[in-house]
């Protein structure tokens, strides 16, 4: 049973997406830390006409707590509809605009303002959109403890995962071997950074998912594609 476990990111790039495919359970991984400052928890870039920018949903400050699971986005519509406008402005010449606009407006739609379940819940839509099977839940409702790579661990013997994969950020902390006793693999992403039909000049990676969704409609699935890798091998290549 493959397992993936990772912050809920706000409209997050298609590699969140092929971590998803890769995935039996995808585990949000929200009572961490929000992130101080800018990060992909509440943000994300778009390209148009005038290049790259954020789009960035405001975090309530004085309401949020400690975790991601404690935090809110503004109350409101203004920040929605602006975002909403975004979009036409970008995407509106897009082949398939109408398809991404009725996702993206299901998304805003959704009536929590509280960080992990909007985040999650837009990954949560996209995901089926496209045809992704994956079964979703959340770290917060694991009940384990630990820190760290221990409870990346615990939340897989929770979950009975046979193979944790994860993203190369992991490889300055991930404590592999406590893994192995487990009898748990560990495997890297191994992404393939397919190229897809793109509006506005040179081609950019790094955008929102409802990018590849306005450019190719449901044919963005078969960007989708990346596998991952043994993490000793990972690092034999990279020696």
């Amino acid at each position: 049973m493959n397992l993936v476990v990772s912050q809920p990111m706000f409209l997050p790039w298609i590699g969140l997406f092929e971590q998803v495919r890769l995935a039996d359970r995808f585990i949000h991984y929200d009572d961490v830390q929000l992130p101080q400052g800018r990060s992909f928890i509440s943000r994300v870039q778009v390209k148009g006409p005038d290049g790259v920018r954020w789009l960035t949903a405001p975090i309530d400050r004085r309401r949020s707590g400690r975790t991601i699971r404690e935090s809110w986005y503004v109350e409101g519509d203004d920040w929605r509809d602006k975002h909403l406008r975004t979009l036409r402005a970008y995407y509106g010449e897009a082949p398939y605009f109408p398809e991404m606009f009725d996702l993206a407006e299901r998304i805003y739609a959704h009536p929590s303002s509280n960080v992990a379940e909007f985040n999650a819940n837009a990954v949560e839509l996209v995901a089926a959109w496209l045809g992704i099977g994956t079964s979703f839940g959340y770290s917060s409702a694991c009940n384990v403890g630990g820190r760290s790579s221990v409870r990346l661990l615990e939340i897989a013997k929770k979950t009975q995962a046979t193979k944790y994969i994860t993203g190369l950020g992991a490889l300055k902390y991930l404590d592999h071997e406590i893994f192995e006793r487990e009898k748990i693999e560990v495997a890297y992403m191994s992404y393939q950074n397919h190229p897809w039909p793109q509006l506005h000049g040179e081609f950019v990676p790094y955008v929102t998912i409802l990018d590849p969704i306005a450019n190719c409609g449901k044919e963005a699935a078969l960007g989708i594609c990346s596998s991952s890798i043994y993490w000793r091998e990972y690092i034999e290549l990279t020696k």
